[in-house]
């Protein structure tokens, strides 16, 4: 009897257990408890500010009628990878922030991981989802799947040619169509004796330039031997692309030429070049608000895209949330309408981002904010919320949100947005392929070889590359592109 009284109240906590599990985090008042974990960039954390922030959110969720609540932790970004790790191993989040550029726990981490939630079904119909165009959501896909919510900033990719205005003469930026149309700016720049006509800013730029005929999903220009070729939408060696060699011969040409100094092939060009007056052109990756390349640079300077901007696999996903694996439904749908709200309403977006006003943030008389001084809570934008709802901080643009809706929603979504490439099977051969391009392509990409030797400096990468297990890396990453695409 003793017995079975016993395997009745092991058989009865185990019940207990798993009602509670299935349950989710409720407060004594049954509510659901979102347990939130975030990075801080801007400031070292304050556990009482964040309660702060914390006990405000909560409030404003209560009286818009909502039956949870949140639990923010703030962790510094110097700490976030492995604390915020151990908190994902412990099941003690919820909502995860992260980004495609996070170690450990990014977002090319935490799927093959198993570590977070397929929010695809949940998300359908919601504000959330309604809160940006469709294309946000296909780029950021995983095999077809919605894992992640992406925060609505600058999520797409082109790039543009960065003219000095006071290196111009009677040049038109306007009249250029193709790199080699620079020619005639770069040697009067030349003759004028400025030492860096076309500045590349010790950067290989053929991933670049040439995003409009392949998608270099790995977004790593040390990995731009492989790509998907838009017009074929196939796997290639971009190497082996006429593309590849004319971009070579053009910076080979215009390095013997003078145009292109040494010292980007090796890696020594001066850090404030930018802000000088020995250079006519150089490059600047398009933002929704250009106008803020003459301030950076210190001169006033002129934009000209040369390429198209595209939406793909990860272009949106430099900051985003999601909603880990061992979240049960009902807390994962409150999640989902959290962040529908905390993409749709700005005061919410206010608080969320900037904290609590007249201690961490104050609007000014433009309605803008302004952080204070020392703010024990402060965060940005770009890895809070909705580009849309937050407000402009003092100096932006008023219409901030109309130009980040123009520039997003003007992008054209990439035929591979989605592919996700698992290299666990040639992890090594990929590894020691992007170390070939450290000494064969960023020197190519350059002007680090003379035109007339470029062929054979490609012919040699080649071989390096296939020693290293080109062969390999390409076969995989086929395999898994057809795959995809079917």
């Amino acid at each position: 009897m003793n017995s079975l009284k016993k395997v009745l109240a092991v058989a009865l906590c185990a019940m207990m257990v798993l009602a509670l599990t299935a349950c989710g985090n409720k407060d004594k008042d049954g509510n659901v408890t979102i347990k939130l974990t975030r990075a801080t960039f801007n400031c070292v954390p304050d556990s009482g500010q964040v309660k702060k922030v914390e006990d405000a959110i909560n409030k404003y969720l209560k009286d818009k009628g909502k039956s949870y609540k949140v639990e923010i932790t703030e962790i510094a970004s110097d700490e976030y990878t492995d604390k915020a790790k151990l908190k994902l191993t412990n099941k003690e989040i919820n909502l995860l922030w992260t980004a495609a550029w996070e170690s450990g726990i990014g977002t090319n981490d935490l799927v093959p991981a198993n570590s977070v939630k397929d929010i695809t079904k949940l998300l359908e119909g919601t504000d959330l989802y309604k809160s940006m165009d469709a294309g946000q959501w296909e780029a950021t896909k995983y095999d077809g799947k919605n894992y992640f919510i992406p925060v609505y900033k600058d999520n797409v990719e082109g790039y543009d040619l960065m003219f000095r205005d006071a290196a111009l003469g009677g040049f038109d930026p306007t009249s250029v169509k193709k790199l080699s149309d620079l020619e005639p700016l770069l040697a009067s720049a030349k003759a004028a004796g400025m030492s860096h006509p076309f500045l590349t800013q010790k950067t290989a730029m053929f991933y670049r330039f040439y995003i409009d005929k392949f998608d270099f999903f790995t977004a790593d220009s040390a990995s731009n031997w492989v790509s998907v070729k838009r017009d074929t939408n196939e796997v290639v060696c971009t190497i082996d692309q006429p593309e590849y060699a004319e971009y070579c011969k053009l910076m080979g040409k215009w390095a013997e030429l003078g145009y292109i100094n040494e010292t980007e092939a090796t890696k020594t060009t001066d850090e404030n070049m930018t802000k000088s007056q020995n250079w006519a052109v150089s490059w600047w990756t398009d933002v929704p608000v250009n106008a803020e390349a003459s301030g950076r640079y210190e001169q006033a300077v002129t934009l000209q895209n040369l390429t198209k901007r595209w939406a793909h696999s990860t272009s949106a996903l430099g900051s985003c949330y999601c909603i880990t694996a061992n979240t049960d439904d009902k807390t994962a749908k409150a999640c989902i309408d959290f962040m529908g709200l905390l993409y749709t309403d700005s005061k919410l977006a206010d608080i969320y981002t900037f904290g609590i006003e007249g201690e961490d943030f104050k609007y000014d008389s433009n309605k803008q904010v302004e952080k204070i001084k020392d703010a024990k809570y402060n965060h940005s934008m770009w890895e809070s919320a909705s580009a849309t709802v937050v407000t402009p901080e003092k100096g932006e643009p008023a219409d901030k949100a109309a130009l980040y809706k123009t520039f997003n929603g003007g992008a054209e979504t990439s035929i591979a947005a989605g592919f996700r490439f698992d290299m666990s099977k040639v992890e090594a051969q990929y590894t020691a392929c992007k170390a070939v391009f450290d000494e064969y392509g960023f020197v190519l990409e350059n002007g680090g070889v003379k035109e007339s030797e470029v062929d054979a400096k490609i012919a040699a990468y080649k071989k390096a590359l296939k020693d290293a297990g080109l062969d390999d890396v390409i076969a995989e990453f086929t395999a898994q592109y057809n795959a995809f695409k079917k």
